[in-house]
């Protein structure tokens, strides 16, 4: 939990909720803050480097991924010069029943 301006917000470090080996918190790890669904929340990160916007050239579809894999968060890929990036819909994640936001009332 953190207090932002007088608003508890809920914090999520994905990489404990998809059950990731090594969580280490360095000098670049931070939350960044997210309005989902009119909730307010954050989610830890390794770090931020980049804001960018993609064009629509620069975004192809989601490739096929294994069946038992849950990918329905998963837009697309992007290409940025020689980067590879994966394009996630925020919202259909952190809405998802299993971070446990599904249903609750929006923070205010």
């Amino acid at each position: 939990m953190l207090n932002l301006r007088g608003i508890i917000v809920p914090i999520v470090d994905l990489r404990i909720e998809f059950a990731l080996d090594a969580v280490e918190y360095k000098e670049f790890t931070v939350a960044i803050i997210l309005n989902v669904s009119g909730r307010v929340m954050g989610v830890v990160v390794d770090g931020v480097s980049d804001v960018i916007s993609l064009s629509p050239e620069q975004i192809e579809p989601a490739p096929e991924f294994p069946a038992h894999l849950d990918t329905s968060h998963v837009i697309g890929l992007g290409t940025l010069d020689q980067r590879m990036l994966i394009l996630m819909d925020i919202e259909r994640l952190m809405s998802g029943a299993e971070m446990g936001l599904a249903g609750k009332s929006p923070v205010h």
